[in-house]
């Protein structure tokens, strides 16, 4: 039988040609919905792709055919992978599409930080020129910290180096050898809260990240100290960090990636949290692993890992890859 391929987020994220061509291979039946809710064959999906909607216990419990979930990707915590595990449905994504687009955005939401273009671009709009420098250091005098030293992580840490900033790095799974060789310094997470100039958030979302950052790590943090988020909204509590920079507990931050604003609406979100009324707040809707390659690679890829399945070839990169072998094996 030909294999029904539920493709979600498919008016957000739309189907590429190339992708198509790729489950064409194994002539599959494709069915493009940007919800798991709007799909009455949700019971007949062989496999699911998908991009940034939820695929949560109750979802997946319908989904009695399904042998793979393939996200369009990197992250997976909007699946809830225990459940496919106990399925036996093999769960993949693409971990290393974008290492050097969100390496670059960090970068920029750094950089645009440091040389505070939001603020001046408000004085260029005003007619006014500002006089002041005593809130602009050079970047070879301050300190990076990053928390999460995977493969953007080091990417970051690469540019970083570039401009002369000092980098600390607090990540359970890097040792001191490693970070040794990578010219970076390991530290625990209070060093890295209470020394860094720029904080950059990099790690994956799980259980014991989610909430990592609220108001007791913010008074921890310099009061001129800088966050940028590109890795997961829910790692920062948001209400906490939106008193912080109003009330100058710390004095900036760029954010790309939001827990509590769904910025994958495809009718768009509103507008209304609090973040948007400050100021000294640089915001970009979850962009920061676009370009044209890194899209086109992300949805290849993920089709790929659906057609190599139903080909009788094991995907290159399965997350609960333990999981599955101890329980349904697949044929």
């Amino acid at each position: 039988m030909k294999p029904i391929v539920l493709r979600l987020n498919a008016k957000t994220f739309p189907v590429k040609p190339e992708e198509r061509r790729i489950l064409s291979m194994v002539e599959a039946e494709v069915i493009e919905v940007e919800q798991p809710d709007e799909c009455n064959r949700l019971e007949e999906a062989d496999a699911v792709m998908m991009v940034s909607a939820y695929l949560r216990t109750a979802t997946i419990r319908r989904m009695s055919r399904c042998r793979i979930i393939s996200r369009i990707g990197t992250g997976t915590d909007k699946i809830d992978v225990a459940q496919a595990s106990a399925q036996g449905i093999m769960v993949t994504n693409v971990p290393d599409f974008a290492t050097a687009e969100v390496a670059d955005h960090t970068l920029a939401l750094l950089l645009s930080a440091a040389r505070k273009l939001k603020h001046y671009e408000a004085c260029m709009r005003s007619g006014h020129r500002p006089f002041e420098t005593e809130n602009i250091r050079r970047l070879s005098t301050q300190t990076l910290g990053i928390i999460g030293f995977g493969h953007i992580g080091r990417a970051v840490a690469v540019r970083a180096k570039a401009f002369g900033l000092r980098i600390l790095v607090c990540d359970p799974c890097v040792t001191m050898t490693k970070a040794a060789e990578t010219g970076v310094a390991l530290v625990d997470r209070d060093t890295v809260l209470t020394q860094s100039d720029y904080l950059c958030l990099l790690c994956p979302l799980t259980p014991a990240t989610r909430g990592m950052l609220a108001m007791p790590e913010f008074l921890k943090m310099k009061r001129d100290g800088v966050l940028i988020n590109t890795g997961r909204g829910e790692l920062v509590n948001e209400r906490d960090l939106a008193e912080a920079l109003k009330t100058g507990v710390i004095a900036y931050a760029g954010l790309d990636v939001f827990g509590e604003i769904n910025v994958f609406g495809s009718d768009g979100f509103p507008c209304d949290h609090p973040l948007f009324g400050l100021e000294n707040v640089q915001l970009t809707p979850h962009v920061a692993a676009n370009s044209r390659e890194a899209l086109d690679e992300a949805q290849t890829r993920a089709a790929q890992a659906v057609a190599d399945l139903f080909s009788g070839m094991t995907p290159s990169t399965i997350i609960n890859e333990a999981a599955i072998l101890k329980g349904t094996c697949f044929t």
